[in-house]
């Protein structure tokens, strides 16, 4: 098999070239009306219009299931990011023709995206196997081999490692001379707002932070952020604004713009960036410590969720340890894993409205006191509150349903509704999906979805907005933008090879 594995990487499987025809010879209209359907699909897949694709390999599907059209929309659902659905028509394609190649890289796919390494594993061998003569195929199948064993070794010293914190890390390093270094420096060791205007200008012009400051910076992270809870409560004067924004995903000059249209930070200009601050866009590193260094200089008027993406395996995957280790070094990059784990699952603004990267739970009834009580020093797990906080997503329809994602779970209208009742609350903002305009207004006006990263991965051609409010009345007033020129480097710069296979 010589070009299964390698199309894969490029684009959907195409319907066969000939009519299609039943067992006696005589062309089947069904199967020939599905594969112009599943011909459209391909055209609005390769216009990256991944929603009327999937509508039309439905269709197709439909008519007449096959593997090509359960791999192709499975294809389709990989590039929305629904890893869940993805998986499953993988799983749909293998059932309908068990030695299909290229289903199985399509699984390996959402696997990988999911983090579960090891099952993406076997994918990858079955592939290697049947594609000897595939570069790609034996490359994946090595690349994928390394990250489960290098996970296997980070489990296996992971009791050491709880013991430590960034700041005995700190100690154990060797600090390099700044006799040489003309860019931003810490007064005294403190952040100043000298600092942080100098260190957006450093960074402007594709500058590094020397990497003492840096650490620096890290160990006063983990210290200000484990005297933190897990829900942290927010006072908004009534005539005073707040200002509420979602993933960045490492566009630091879309960053930057944010505070060219709203101001800087500062304690009559306070923030709350609602997680995923890292990882797709390849300026993660110039994003985080920007982020860091204000929460720093206003530790009670800028606020940092976590999100999804502030994790061990995204960061492997996404390209924000890459960005680490090429800037600075695993060390830090291991550091950063440390201090993610302290940041907090959620905020409260002035008890009524509550902020979380992701969404509701899976069981009714969830009370802010249980929020403010999760041990949030850990990678996120595959279920439960903590897990839910950063990764579930609303639906249209009342009621649960597994999520898309394959992670967490979509909640309807009745579960915000219950959920706001019980705790006393007006509304919930998240983050989490891209949306067209920025923002998104759900389930009556009460789940509101933003989104910061203008055309996202610069190929979404979406808006970025901001959300800004004012203590007496907390009604959501939204500013959108258009992304900024950016250096000449590629989103997923970083990023494993391995995240690139779809």
């Amino acid at each position: 098999m010589s070009s299964a594995a390698e199309e894969t990487n490029q684009q959907p499987a195409s319907p066969a070239a000939v009519p299609a025809a039943d067992e006696s010879g005589t062309e089947n209209p069904l199967q020939t009306k599905a594969d112009e359907l599943g011909a459209r699909g391909n055209d609005y897949f390769k216009e990256q219009n991944y929603e009327q694709a999937i509508l039309l390999y439905t269709e197709a599907i439909e008519i007449c299931p096959n593997e090509r059209f359960y791999a192709n929309r499975s294809f389709a659902h990989f590039r929305t990011e629904a890893y869940g659905y993805a998986l499953t028509d993988a799983d749909k394609a293998i059932a309908q023709k068990s030695s299909y190649t290229k289903a199985y890289y399509r699984r390996a796919a959402a696997l990988m995206a999911l983090g579960r390494f090891k099952k993406a594993l076997a994918d990858f061998e079955f592939v290697a196997k049947r594609c000897p003569g595939s570069k790609d195929a034996q490359d994946k199948y090595t690349e994928c081999k390394k990250m489960v064993n290098k996970i296997a070794f980070e489990k296996a010293i992971s009791v050491e490692q709880q013991e430590k914190t960034v700041a005995t890390m700190c100690r154990d390093l060797e600090f390099a001379s700044i006799d040489d270094y003309n860019g931003p420096k810490l007064e005294d060791g403190k952040v100043t707002l000298e600092f942080m205007k100098s260190l957006l200008d450093w960074y402007k012009n594709q500058n590094k932070l020397h990497k003492n400051y840096a650490y620096k910076i890290l160990c006063d992270m983990e210290t200000l952020l484990t005297k933190q809870p897990s829900l942290v409560e927010i006072t908004v004067p009534d005539e005073e604004k707040f200002t509420v924004c979602g993933d960045i995903h490492g566009q630091f000059y879309d960053l930057l713009n944010i505070f060219e249209i709203n101001g800087l930070p500062s304690a009559t200009n306070p923030y709350l960036f609602n997680g995923d601050f890292v990882d797709r866009g390849s300026f993660s590193v110039e994003c985080i410590f920007t982020l860091f260094g204000f929460k720093l200089l206003y530790p009670n008027h800028f606020f940092l969720s976590r999100g999804n993406h502030e994790s061990f395996n995204m960061n492997q995957l996404y390209g924000f340890t890459g960005e680490v280790v090429s800037k600075y070094s695993q060390n830090m990059a291991d550091m950063f894993t440390l201090v993610y784990n302290w940041l907090p699952l959620c905020h409260l603004i002035n008890k009524k409205v509550l902020v979380m990267h992701g969404g509701l739970f899976s069981r009714d009834n969830v009370s802010l006191d249980e929020l403010r009580t999760i041990d949030r020093n850990r990678q996120p797990p595959e279920d439960g509150l903590m897990c839910e906080l950063l990764w579930s997503d609303p639906q249209p329809l009342k009621g649960r349903v597994p999520s898309k994602r394959g992670v967490g779970i979509q909640f309807g209208p009745d579960i915000t509704e219950a959920f706001l009742k019980y705790n006393n609350l007006d509304y919930v903002i998240r983050s989490h999906e891209v949306k067209a305009k920025g923002y998104e207004i759900d389930h009556d006006g009460k789940c509101i979805t933003v989104f910061s990263a203008p055309n996202y991965c610069d190929q979404m051609k979406n808006l970025g907005a901001f959300i800004t409010l004012k203590g007496n009345d907390l009604k959501p007033k939204f500013t959108t933008y258009k992304e900024v020129p950016h250096p000449s480097v590629r989103p997923m710069a970083y990023a494993s090879p391995l995240s690139l296979m779809a």
